[in-house]
């Protein structure tokens, strides 16, 4: 390694400028005002960021090629670049050593940053520049279509935050899909209803398009051989790797995906299919939660599609939500919540984290599929997360902290300030109902309408005790009992209570008994050959009362 960075100075630097590796925009407010004949932006690749959480390879070596990638283009501008990589020997291998490091070294007037997206990150830098006497200016992120300062102010005074009013709120202050009059086009705001079908027995058609991939290019391949040789037992496959890590090729994506998979994703968007991890999705959220792709950008590009009649209304209103509505509802709810927000566990859950989340190895289809895709490529869509991963682990009663940081280790797109509130709050509902208005609760019958994964499971979704029981099913109606008396409040969760008592006592102890018996066998029930706990005589009038249950 060239030691080019330890020599002084060619000039007093006046202001340092943090950028972190999700912060990779041009057009950062860090960067505003900089001036390249005195300032010098500095970044870290530290170890630190990988191991707090079991971060997968492929998250790692996407932080990584992108984080190159921004340094080399600054350079090019004619950027003092102070940029520590990862193998460097007096790398101290975290972020606030590094910050130290280079503060001791440049002796720089004042330091500059765009918030950061995780609030642990925020209080270590906070701390390296209050230690230092160095002053620490941090300016709002400019990325975002809502600031911190807006969101307080649309929650100050509110009895309950609903996304569907402040998304509402922002397509307004904006003008996104609204017609003349300032009212949204179609005559209604949401198209949520038009969007969860599922693709039948048929499956999806045989020229479903396939996402742009993108090469790894030179800096990519070292990168990737890299992180091969640092974390050699962190999970995740490298083979497979094809992300977008430059603006120009975030941009690309989105074009591809307007013009391929948009028109179909609205009416898609809830499906699952084995074996078709991407079907009609954008694969765009780790571009702009990188700040590869301005969120402006995105939304723009579906927007102009609907207006020219190449994608009709509830796709382009259904995507839009996505970006516009939760992504920005998300951000707003973190950092108004943090820093509890990530001990919120409403529903007392304490199960660990069944050890298949980090191998994939279940016998339920479903979960192995979903699972198996995650670990391999670091992603998994929005119903996979919520509806498979998210909800066994609810069901399950898994400690929420456990979920969330396993959700921020294996999958490419999660920052913190987007991941946990998904997590802790719409999936886990350990916030009490602050992210969602009920917790998403489902038997198996969930699964089996929106994919086709229970036709090959020997598992069934009707049953929920006895040798073939659905886990799901199982602990879905184990999930009611032991929340009955929190959950009979709530107006949302009415019907699914008052099924509960077409259950008798005896009905009810054996779905106890069997969801212990999945509790005690490490989160899902003895392989098949295994001996078993018998309860199928009282498994008839469950599954009756299995055939009213809804998601």
């Amino acid at each position: 390694m060239s030691l080019r960075r330890e020599r002084a100075p060619a000039a007093p630097v006046e202001r340092l400028v943090l950028v972190l590796g999700d912060q990779l925009n041009a057009d950062a407010s860090a960067l505003a005002g900089a001036d390249r004949g005195r300032d010098v932006l500095w970044m870290a690749e530290v170890e630190e960021e990988s191991r707090h959480v079991w971060s997968s390879r492929p998250r790692t070596a996407l932080f990584l090629a992108a984080m190159r990638h921004f340094r080399d283009a600054r350079r090019a501008e004619g950027w003092r670049v102070e940029y520590v990589a990862l193998d460097e020997p007096a790398n101290t291998q975290s972020l606030a050593g590094e910050l130290r490091r280079a503060v001791d070294r440049l002796q720089p007037r004042q330091l500059v940053m765009t918030a950061a997206g995780d609030y642990r990150v925020a209080q270590a830098l906070a701390a390296v520049a209050a230690d230092a006497r160095v002053p620490l200016e941090v300016r709002e992120d400019g990325h975002f279509l809502c600031s911190t300062a807006e969101f307080a102010a649309h929650a100050e005074g509110r009895k309950q935050l609903r996304l569907e009013f402040f998304y509402r709120e922002l397509r307004r202050r904006h003008r996104i899909l609204l017609d003349d009059a300032g009212e949204p086009l179609g005559g209604q705001w949401n198209f949520d209803h038009d969007n969860r079908g599922s693709f039948g027995r048929e499956g999806p058609p045989p020229d479903l398009p396939a996402p742009r991939r993108f090469a790894p290019d030179a800096v990519t391949r070292e990168v990737l051989a890299l992180v091969t040789a640092r974390f050699p037992d962190h999970p995740g496959d490298l083979a497979a790797f094809d992300w977008p890590v430059t603006p120009a090729d975030a941009r690309l994506a989105l074009d591809d995906f307007v013009a391929h998979r948009l028109p179909q994703f609205g009416r898609f968007q809830d499906a699952i299919w084995l074996g078709e991890p991407w079907l009609y999705h954008s694969r765009l959220a780790a571009a702009m939660n990188l700040k590869l792709l301005d969120p402006r950008t995105v939304i723009a590009a579906a927007e102009a599609a609907h207006r020219e009649g190449r994608v009709d209304l509830a796709s382009t209103e259904g995507f839009i939500r996505q970006i516009l509505g939760w992504r920005e509802y998300v951000r707003g709810i973190y950092w108004r919540e943090m820093p509890g927000y990530l001990e919120r566990n409403e529903l007392g859950a304490k199960e660990a984290l069944p050890k298949f989340y980090w191998t994939g190895a279940t016998e339920m289809a479903c979960l192995r599929d979903a699972l198996g895709q995650t670990l391999r490529l670091g992603y998994a869509h929005h119903i996979q997360r919520l509806m498979v991963t998210g909800l066994y682990a609810l069901l399950l009663g898994v400690r929420p902290r456990s979920v969330h940081e396993w959700y921020l280790a294996v999958y490419v797109d999660a920052v913190e300030w987007v991941e946990a509130p998904n997590t802790i709050g719409m999936s886990q509902y350990a916030d009490g109902g602050l992210m969602a208005s009920k917790p998403y609760v489902a038997t198996g019958k969930y699964i089996q309408r929106m994919s086709n994964a229970c036709a090959g499971c020997r598992f069934r979704p009707d049953e929920s005790t006895g040798e073939s029981a659905c886990p799901f099913t199982t602990l879905y109606w184990d999930f009611l009992l032991r929340h009955e008396a929190l959950l009979r409040g709530n107006q949302r969760m009415a019907l699914q209570v008052k099924n509960l008592a077409r259950l008798s006592p005896a009905q009810r102890e054996a779905v106890r008994q069997r969801a212990e018996v999945i509790r005690s066998g490490g989160g899902e029930p003895p392989r098949a050959d295994q001996v078993e706990l018998r309860l199928g005589e009282v498994a008839a009038p469950v599954r009756r009362a299995n055939r009213s249950s809804t998601k």
